[in-house]
């Protein structure tokens, strides 16, 4: 039987209606430098060179609702984002352009929606 192939996550993308706006919004909450800039695709590398994060332009992007109900766009993924403090994390992340989900379901993490809509949690382990 031949070895399985070497196989290495480069990146999780994301779309949105602007790959760049997205891309700025990461970039600020991260501190990630910009690798890979087009018009309609941005790539996002973190300083240990690990996965990063990329950005597609869809132009029939569709915000993905959260909780969805039956017939709701559905959200196909989200990041989960480890902080050192929760309270700074998520203003940090409201100015940046973040909003806040209204539920709630977890203590010790909170849901936002970046501007493209996807949802993402910080948390601290």
């Amino acid at each position: 039987m031949d070895p399985a192939p070497k196989m290495t996550l480069s990146s999780v993308v994301l779309g949105a209606p602007d790959a760049r706006e997205l891309a700025a919004f990461y970039q600020q909450i991260f501190g990630w430098t910009v690798v890979e800039d087009e018009p309609d695709w941005v790539r996002l590398r973190p300083p240990d060179d690990g996965p990063g994060l990329s950005f597609q332009t869809e132009t029939g992007h569709i915000r993905p609702t959260w909780p969805a109900n039956p017939g709701d766009q559905q959200m196909m993924m989200h990041l989960d984002i480890e902080v050192d403090d929760l309270d700074a994390a998520g203003a940090s992340a409201v100015s940046a352009g973040a909003i806040l989900a209204e539920f709630q379901p977890l203590d010790g993490v909170r849901i936002y929606f970046d501007p493209a809509g996807h949802p993402f949690c910080l948390f601290i382990s």
